[in-house]
């Protein structure tokens, strides 16, 4: 907001005063985050600043630790970058690997919160719902919880629990296995931590639906399916796909759950990066942060144009 040309001489100083502070916090909060980026070039095995970075000779910089993310796990990564190489590198490469577990847990996870959030969230706003706001602070409790005691929990609930599952060892058949050690345990884990992100944002998006809308479409003679695909769920689709792609972040970013409900074989991306901090520190894990980051921002953007959406399809902002 600009300064008014008549504002006073203490309210100018505290214009800027706040301007101030508020950078200050932006760079206490972003700093840590800028800074992987340009280490994540280092041509050196190291995890500072070098003196060829600092004084931007072009050969303190290398790609060299993304090339890492490339070669590292394949059989042959100093062959020739052909076919055969590529089909390694899509077979083998252990980053390559490690992110396709991160992409399929964290999709059908965001699946399963997404579904099951946007369906609480459409009966605690019912106002003959009872005991709302007990309820929602069950639901939104992995948010409030210690993640540390959440995955314990999970860890002892998922190793007591059997469910039935294919197994295609010695031909195909059906066997009871524990959720714990199981993808099918790591979804729901998951699952379970990305539920109250959408919650919360389909629950804010109902708030302002007009429900004149769905009284309009019943005397019409829609039924209630019709009337909720045709009228409720376009309206409220902005809130349903933020929801989703929080708990989709909050999922592939997950790395405690996955300590304790994981196998060695169930690798994701944070594990692996915790994995290479614990046992051997490289440079490469800087790209990786490098490249999150920028999935983070991509996203982070598709949230704020469906936050806009939604506001100039409610009416709250100018076409």
């Amino acid at each position: 907001m600009a300064l008014p040309t008549y504002a006073s001489p203490l309210e100018k100083a505290w214009h800027y005063t706040y301007l101030t502070i508020c950078a200050a916090i932006f760079v206490f909060l972003i700093a840590p985050i800028v800074i992987v980026i340009p280490l994540s070039f280092n041509a050196e095995p190291y995890f500072t600043f070098t003196e060829k970075m600092l004084t931007f000779d072009p050969e303190g910089y290398s790609l060299r630790w993304y090339d890492k993310l490339v070669t590292f796990g394949m059989q042959a990564p100093e062959a020739e970058r052909g076919s055969s190489f590529w089909l390694d590198f899509w077979n083998n490469a252990t980053w390559l690997q490690v992110a396709k577990n991160s992409v399929i847990i964290g999709v059908a996870a965001t699946l399963l919160s997404t579904t099951l959030g946007t369906i609480a969230a459409l009966g605690l706003t019912r106002p003959e719902m009872p005991y709302r706001k007990q309820i929602m602070a069950v639901l939104i409790s992995p948010m409030i919880v210690p993640i540390i005691i959440s995955a314990t929990g999970m860890f002892f609930f998922y190793s007591w629990m059997r469910v039935p599952m294919i197994s295609f060892e010695g031909g195909l058949h059906i066997e009871m296995s524990r959720l714990a050690g199981s993808y099918l345990g790591i979804i729901m884990a998951h699952a379970a931590l990305g539920i109250p992100f959408v919650i919360i944002t389909v629950t804010a998006t109902l708030s302002g639906f007009d429900q004149s809308l769905v009284r309009a479409a019943a005397s019409l003679g829609a039924n209630p399916r019709t009337t909720f695909f045709k009228v409720v769920m376009p309206l409220i689709m902005p809130g349903v796909v933020s929801g989703g792609l929080f708990a989709f972040v909050t999922s592939f970013d997950e790395v405690v759950a996955v300590l304790f409900i994981a196998n060695a074989d169930q690798q994701t991306i944070p594990r692996q990066m915790w994995n290479g901090i614990r046992e051997q520190i490289s440079p490469a894990i800087l790209s990786v942060a490098t490249l999150l980051v920028l999935v983070s921002i991509l996203l982070l953007t598709t949230v704020e144009l469906l936050r806009r959406r939604s506001e100039r399809l409610r009416g709250m902002s100018p076409q």
